[in-house]
Order: C-alpha cells, then structure tokens, then sequence
C-alpha cells in the first residue's frame, strides 16, 4: 500500500504539491444507493412528492457538489471540471434509487472525490425531499467505480 499523500513527515496535515504533475484526462464514476419502502419509490416515481421533483432536484444538487468538493473536503484542490452527470435510476428490486456520477477534467489531480460528492449529495437530496414520508430510507454502497488518467493509471472496482 502506498503512503498516505496528505501527511507530512511529522504527520501533520497538508495539500499535495500538484504542481509538477503533468495535466491528463482524468476521470471518476461513483455510485449508491438510496433504499426506501416500496410506497416511496412509487410516489417519487410518479411525482408524487410534495417538495417537487425529486430525481431532477437531486441531479442538480449532485452536479452543484460536485463543483463545490474543495469547499466540501479539507485539502482537495479546487479543479476546472469539463464534464459532471449524474444518473439516477429507480429500482423496484431493491426497492429504492441507484444515483451514479461521473466527474471529468483535464488536470494535475483526480476527480474521484468530485463523483464522490455527487453522489453522497445526490443521494442526501433524495432523502430530504422523501424524509416526510418514509423516514427509514438507507444511504448505502456509497463507492468509486472506476477512475482513469494520471500516475496512478486505471482503477476499477470489483462487483
């Protein structure tokens, strides 16, 4: 395992040196899960819900995050992100919604923690706009898919 990057040799907390990495094209896919009771998926499903839509209100909220991560998540550098979407797809079987994200640039650094706060704030949105009535729903799986570009090449999770 590779040492942990934001440590200094005192172990005191620092913001990586990007600067002499060469810029590549970077980037991330993330996903969760938001379980809930059958009930609730209909009602978002069928724009039942009170607060409005809300897989296109958690869309937005999860491509706003994702380009407010280095106000989110102490020592990200702030990057110039080419492309952000999010995706979320009902799933009876669970029942519940699958929200993925895939975050883009052109730069010295990695945009995993960018799809990463998409989906973590797609999937909070969902919940606030459901909570009145199902207030059991689950935020879980939260994980990196895949990454590509940079030093450290690709990355790819198992199933």
């Amino acid at each position: 395992m590779s040492e942990l990057t934001h440590l200094g040799a005192s172990g005191e907390a620092n913001m990586v040196d990007v600067g002499s990495k060469a810029e590549t094209e970077r980037v991330a896919r993330a996903e969760g899960l938001v379980l809930m009771q059958p009930e609730t998926l209909s009602a978002i499903i069928e724009g039942n819900a009170k607060k409005g839509d809300v897989i296109a209100t958690a869309r937005i909220a999860g491509i706003m995050a994702a380009k407010k991560t280095h106000d989110l998540i102490p020592l990200c550098h702030p990057l110039l992100l080419t492309k952000v979407g999010v995706e979320i797809e009902p799933d009876p079987a669970l029942p519940g919604l699958r929200v993925s994200a895939v975050a883009q640039v052109n730069g010295k650094t990695g945009v995993e923690m960018e799809a990463l706060t998409a989906v973590s704030v797609a999937c909070l949105t969902i919940y606030d706009m459901a909570k009145a009535v199902d207030r059991s729903m689950t935020i879980t799986s939260l994980r990196l898919v895949e990454k590509t570009g940079g030093k450290s090449g690709t990355y790819q999770a198992g199933n």
